[in-house]
């Protein structure tokens, strides 16, 4: 069954944008990095924040699925518009053959994930700066969540972290 992993950096605060939206803070993904885990995923959900700043050129050769009940259905080819119930899609989506999935964004889309039992990784980009506010990657999580390190790196000025559930959530 494909895995659901949430890939995105984040500030030693919990921050995943500024204070006023922004991203310079973040260094670039380590090259090697990105390219070995793009090589393992076909398939990529998003927010509809998330994509209407990425667009649908960002990663060509893969599927993206973006949640959003305002989005219009759009006829571009390797793009779906996915609303009403998430969960009983995304484990439809799971159960389909295939690579992994990456959960790009946002930080709504990575709550209703988390609360639904849905996400099966983290991977994160710890990145050695405090913001003191902005846009938290964790808000309104359901239940407490147990996670097991099972890599930690030194990258391109951050740390690259791996999580995978120890304990989930009952279903």
């Amino acid at each position: 069954m494909r895995k659901v992993i949430l890939s995105v950096a984040l500030s030693l605060d919990g921050f995943i944008e500024g204070p006023n939206g922004e991203y310079d803070w973040c260094p670039p993904p380590d090259q090697k990095e990105m390219d070995e885990f793009l090589s393992k995923i076909d398939f990529i959900f998003l927010g509809r924040k998330s994509f209407e700043m990425m667009g649908s050129s960002t990663f060509p050769g893969k599927k993206l699925f973006v949640f959003s009940n305002s989005l219009k259905v759009r006829d571009e080819k390797g793009l779906q518009i996915l609303n009403g119930d998430v969960d009983s899609k995304v484990r439809e989506i799971k159960k389909s053959g295939g690579k992994d999935i990456w959960l790009f964004g946002g930080a709504n889309l990575t709550t209703t994930f988390i609360n639904l039992g849905l996400l099966d990784e983290m991977w994160l980009g710890l990145v050695p700066v405090v913001l003191g506010g902005g846009k938290p990657l964790f808000q309104n999580i359901m239940d407490r969540q147990h996670f097991s390190i099972v890599e930690s790196t030194p990258r391109n000025g951050y740390v690259s972290v791996k999580y995978v559930y120890k304990k989930r959530r009952k279903n």
